[in-house]
């Protein structure tokens, strides 16, 4: 079953964490965060919306840093219930796809429920003062390959926040499988 992210809350401001990344690395808002600001994903390895933008994730990854933001992925599904999502396939996914960004995993959880995530992909854009600016999808395609003319709706809002500090005013959800939560 689809769902979809609660619309942007402009301001609010980045709870801080601490997780591993696929390397083994210590991870933080302050060693992830770039000049012009922050983008961080909850994704994972099994979600077939995940899985149909995984390309487009990465290409907009490597945009967006060179924009000047930090970019990371966290993953905070539930690994016993779901094997394909553990540490192990993390590595695997982040090798294969060639990953510019680092990958955390959130055994505990309690990042993704400080943040309020819902669904793989989940995207939350900060500003260089780690305000929320953009919480929507990352184009218009959904599970369906990108047309040639898709308006690339991440980038776009980077684009916006790295030039005014802010991200667009109209904002269009993401959508995905639900964050497999602990029982």
């Amino acid at each position: 079953m689809a769902i979809s992210t609660p619309l942007c809350n402009f301001g609010w401001k980045a709870p801080d964490f601490e997780l591993n990344d696929t390397l083994g690395v210590r991870q933080t808002l302050d060693t992830l965060r770039a000049p012009r600001g922050l983008l961080l994903m909850f994704i994972c390895n099994h979600c077939p919306y995940v899985q149909a933008i995984i390309d487009r994730i990465c290409r907009d990854a490597l945009e967006v840093q060179a924009m000047g933001f930090g970019v990371a992925a966290i993953m905070s599904n539930d690994t016993d219930a779901y094997p394909d999502d553990s540490l192990a396939n993390m590595q695997r996914v982040a090798r294969a796809m060639n990953f510019s960004f680092p990958y955390l995993y959130d055994p505990t959880q309690n990042v993704a429920r400080d943040y309020g995530a819902v669904c793989t992909p989940d995207f939350f854009a900060f500003n260089q003062d780690l305000e929320l600016q953009y919480r929507g999808r990352l184009d218009s395609s959904g599970r369906a390959p990108a047309a040639p003319d898709a308006r690339r709706e991440l980038v776009d809002a980077m684009r916006q926040i790295a030039a005014s500090g802010r991200g667009p005013a109209e904002q269009v959800a993401s959508m995905g499988c639900s964050i497999k939560w602990r029982v």
